[in-house]
């Protein structure tokens, strides 16, 4: 990062300078030319690979909010139920945005520093039954990884709903095998573990999926239907990013090289060092089992003798980057990323000491 030597958000994390090199090429029109499609398809293939899948995947421009907003516009419409799994801000931000366009929203809500139940899930569904549930793998707001995707992609099929899951901030640092959980829709961006700028929103689709989506026959501009087999009708919606496509493909090709586990291992080290050496310091973790913890964020309590503002202005003069929060966590809650270009053991090591440096001065 430019105005920070240690840069530490959980995303958009450092974009790395190999991947960055993909916008020095002078691309033409992307709609124009086959070398486009045909990149478009190997980083498709490249994605089913990574997340264990043989649905279909989209490759839209955009942050990844397009595609939350797009899960829900192109599988609902008003007056049909959604039920929101929620441990944290984005599980409850379902609900909120289905509830905007007329959807009948619930939330199956559980505490900020706690994981799913599948038990509670199963109940509030049979007594709902809601068209689509959500979910989402990585809290990054709660630093939390939701364990039990598998069960409660059952649970949604068992009760006749699509299962929609945003794996944004998970995908590609914490194994994930779309098929087995059963996920219709399951949304990622670029900005997380793929180390790319907020530029592109991958969704898997499924068959079930695709069904429902060209029965809602949602037309904005971030629906689905319009994206359906691109590569081989070699036509858009519009006009893509191909300096983005080519830094996917850099980075996907970057994962495939090191290794999918070898991926998932770097993470997880990181993420243990990085608690381990808060403890040190003295720093409380949240959540409040580590066991609840995600692989690609870590949060903690802000240390009580500072505000959040003067802890992050101490952290930020030493050249120390780090994520605050939002909503009921504001201010209380601040958080580590370890993601992507960031799951490496120096780095964590740095941010850490500036952290030891400033709560010990």
């Amino acid at each position: 990062m430019e105005f920070y030597k240690v840069g530490l958000v959980p995303g958009p994390v450092s974009v790395p300078e190999d991947v960055r090199k993909a916008w020095d090429f002078d691309f033409a029109s992307s709609d124009l030319e086959d070398e486009f499609f045909n990149l478009y398809h190997e980083n498709q293939i490249l994605i089913q690979k990574i997340l264990h899948t043989n649905n279909d995947i989209t490759i839209t421009s955009g942050e990844a909010m397009s595609i939350l907003w797009a899960s829900l516009k192109c599988t609902l419409k008003g007056g049909e139920k959604i039920l929101a799994v929620s441990s944290g801000l984005f599980g409850e931000g379902f609900a909120d945005m289905a509830k905007t366009f007329g959807a009948e929203a619930e939330v199956c809500a559980f505490d900020y520093d706690s994981v799913p139940e599948p038990e509670k899930i199963y109940e509030h569904a049979k007594k709902f039954s809601p068209k689509v549930i959500t979910a989402v793998h990585c809290e990054t707001p709660s630093g939390t990884l939701t364990p039990c995707l598998k069960e409660i992609g059952k649970i949604a099929h068992e009760v006749g709903a699509l299962f929609v899951v945003d794996f944004v901030a998970s995908a590609g640092g914490e194994a994930l095998d779309v098929d087995e959980a059963e996920i219709d829709i399951g949304l990622w961006g670029s900005q997380k573990v793929l180390s790319l700028t907020p530029s592109l929103s991958i969704a898997t689709i499924s068959k079930r999926a695709w069904d429902v989506i060209e029965s809602v026959n949602y037309s904005g501009y971030e629906a689905f239907k319009d994206w359906r087999d691109v590569e081989n009708k070699k036509f858009m919606p519009y006009t893509h990013d191909w300096h983005a496509m080519k830094a996917l493909n850099i980075s996907l090709l970057k994962i495939m090289n090191e290794g999918l586990e070898n991926a998932i291992e770097r993470h997880e080290r990181a993420a243990r060092l990085c608690r381990e050496l808060g403890r040190e310091i003295g720093l409380k973790l949240f959540p409040r089992d580590e066991k609840f913890s995600s692989p690609t964020v870590t949060a903690f309590y802000v240390p009580e003798k500072f505000l959040w503002p003067e802890f992050d202005s101490k952290l930020r003069e030493q050249g120390l980057a780090v994520g605050g929060n939002y909503g009921k966590l504001a201010g209380k809650v601040f958080r580590i990323g370890h993601m992507g270009s960031q799951a490496d053991d120096e780095l964590v090591r740095k941010g850490m000491n500036i952290i030891k440096k400033t709560v010990k001065s």
